[in-house]
């Protein structure tokens, strides 16, 4: 019976602990600094920095195996559309083309024939099928064995000598280098701001007191979900050839003035072990935890984005580092 009443009155203290630490939480209150948020007028820029690449590039690799009996160029030689860049072992080509010319004759002969009588409709389209076939074999061995350029540039790489067997690997690489391009993610709140043939200008560490024209060519239309941010392909002139694939460049992005709302950098919290941001507004008293996006970076500042921070949004800028969601706030000056 005693260790009834002792078991019973053991339960009653833990939950009137419990009762007691659960009022304790409820009445808790946080000493916070706050100020009142309003949007400011600001120079809309973002930098960004990429490398460079060839305008296009072609992996010269022939769709036939064989012997690689000549490459007529070397790594860095410039070429014309149309310059002979390799030949292939010639045996299929030459023995087609004998045949391409005997059905020629061929057709030509039974094309007479059929005038006087002396053959069918029937031969003339069989050898017809057959000429055509040839042909369109003949022209495939052809381009396939005389490795011609199709644009005019530059060698980028070499992969075989001369009597090599060719096994798939490109036997040279040819780029465009009068044109470059660049490939840049911007972050997904931009997106509305950018335009095709939109101007802005790279700068390279190479060229310290020089800048570089450029242009927005295609504004990618999807979002990648994972980063948030979408590319765009920039086009750059290069007929001086001072820039290379490869090079890393920069570049300052002008998107005209916008109203935004910016706060002080400590203000903004980090979620541990992600990079997802959040910041604390008093609202009725009692601190709300806001995810927001960050924006442009303005010295000890910070745009930040999100539905809920509006103009008048009283902001946590003091003491939010040990807050939680739904606690009592004391506001002081």
């Amino acid at each position: 019976m005693k260790k009834l009443f002792l078991y019973s009155l053991a339960v009653l203290t833990l939950i009137g602990c419990t009762k007691q630490t659960e009022t304790e939480q409820k009445e808790r209150v946080e000493q916070v600094s706050t100020t009142v948020l309003h949007p400011r007028e600001i120079e809309r820029v973002i930098n960004v920095s990429t490398n460079l690449q060839g305008y296009l590039t072609l992996n010269v690799a022939p769709s036939l195996t064989g012997k690689i009996e000549h490459i007529f160029v070397e790594v860095g030689d410039k070429v014309t559309k149309g310059q002979a860049l390799a030949t292939m072992d010639q045996t299929q080509y030459k023995t087609t083309k004998i045949s391409f010319a005997n059905i020629g004759v061929e057709k030509n002969r039974v094309e007479q024939l059929l005038k006087s009588g002396s053959a069918t409709q029937q031969q003339l389209d069989q050898l017809t099928t057959q000429y055509n076939s040839t042909k369109e074999q003949l022209d495939f061995l052809e381009i396939n064995t005389y490795v011609k350029a199709p644009f005019e540039g530059v060698i980028s790489a070499k992969n075989y000598e001369d009597g090599e067997l060719y096994s798939g690997q490109p036997i040279v690489v040819l780029a465009l280098i009068d044109k470059l391009k660049a490939l840049v993610a911007i972050p997904e709140t931009y997106f509305p701001l950018f335009k095709e043939g939109m101007k802005l200008t790279l700068a390279s560490d190479i060229y310290p007191n020089q800048t570089f024209p450029a242009m927005v060519e295609v504004v990618y239309p999807t979002i990648d979900a994972s980063s948030h941010t979408f590319q765009i392909k920039i086009v750059i002139p290069n007929s001086k050839q001072l820039l290379r694939p490869g090079m890393y460049v920069t570049t300052t992005i002008g998107l005209g003035k916008a109203k935004a709302i910016v706060v002080p950098y400590q203000s903004v919290e980090k979620l541990v072990g992600a990079n997802d941001r959040y910041v604390f507004i008093n609202e009725n008293g009692y601190a709300k935890r806001v995810a927001v996006e960050l924006g442009q970076r303005f010295d000890q500042d910070i745009e930040i984005i999100a539905p809920e921070i509006t103009d008048g949004v009283e902001l946590v800028t003091l003491g939010q580092h040990k807050l939680v969601d739904g606690v009592k706030l004391n506001v002081v000056e």
